[in-house]
């Protein structure tokens, strides 16, 4: 079974920066695509970024183009969301997720697995 672990998130004041990691438990890790999702309260959960891990494609959503980067470490199975320019509409509980299908992008059943989530709090 594959499991995710988040980590990195925590309190920044709005213009920071913060680095998540999701760590991946998987035979073949370059055999999936790796999602960063969020939640706020009272929102539904959105897609944010996600990477193909056999050909390095990347997606975001328009909401962090620009300002969010995902990428990854294949020797350590790990993919990263480097988030700079942070706003308080970034605040949320993040998740990231595998989908071991050649789908990329935002639709969340096609992700198999999903980490615990690491919460990030932007302050105005």
């Amino acid at each position: 079974e594959v499991q995710l672990v988040e980590s990195g998130g925590g309190l920044v004041q709005a213009g920071g920066s913060l680095r998540l990691s999701c760590a991946a438990s998987v035979f073949t890790f370059d055999d999936y695509a790796i999602g960063w999702f969020r939640q706020a309260p009272g929102k539904e959960r959105e897609g944010v970024s996600c990477v193909s891990i056999s050909d390095n494609s990347t997606y975001y959503a328009d909401s962090v183009n620009g300002r969010f980067t995902i990428s990854s470490d294949n020797a350590k199975k790990t993919v990263y969301l480097q988030m700079n320019s942070l706003k308080p509409e970034d605040t949320a509980v993040y998740y990231c997720a595998a989908d071991s299908s050649t789908y990329l992008g935002f639709a969340p059943h096609y992700y198999e697995y999903w980490g615990q989530g690491t919460q990030v709090t932007v302050s105005s």
